[in-house]
């Protein structure tokens, strides 16, 4: 059965997507636990983190230094952070936000009722910092 992050890849669910390859997808949580908080999330589906080709954790980590890019630039943050959980679904994912202090590392802050504004705001002002970083090279 596909996993809910397949779904939201396929277009069977709606998401809010900053990033997009061939092999790897970012997209907005539903529940941020800061304002940018993304998934970076590779298209095959795969569960744990330590059983997947070292070749293709590398894109992943990539892409999600990437985003920790351009999460810092879009919103003032001094650091991203990142974590990789697997405990809510069963398909590889990293979580990359901005981080301004050691609480913003609890999902027990998430907001899990964010507006669909902040989150069209969230993925605009990322999207603006991708394109940015694009084109100064990295």
């Amino acid at each position: 059965m596909a996993t809910v992050f397949t779904k939201i890849i396929n277009g069977e669910l709606p998401g809010r997507f900053v990033y997009e390859d061939d092999e790897i997808v970012a997209f907005l949580t539903i529940a941020p636990i800061t304002h940018g908080h993304t998934l970076v999330v590779p298209r095959a589906e795969i569960d744990h983190w330590q059983n997947v080709d070292p070749a293709v954790f590398g894109r992943i980590m990539a892409v999600s230094q990437l985003i920790g890019k351009a999460v810092t630039k879009a919103f003032g943050a001094e650091r991203a952070g990142v974590i990789i959980a697997g405990l809510e679904v069963p398909h590889l994912h990293v979580h990359v936000f901005p981080a301004y202090n050691l609480s913003d590392f609890g999902f027990a802050n998430a907001d899990h009722n964010p507006s669909p504004e902040s989150l069209d705001e969230a993925q605009a002002k990322i999207k603006a910092a991708l394109e940015q970083l694009q084109s100064a090279g990295g």
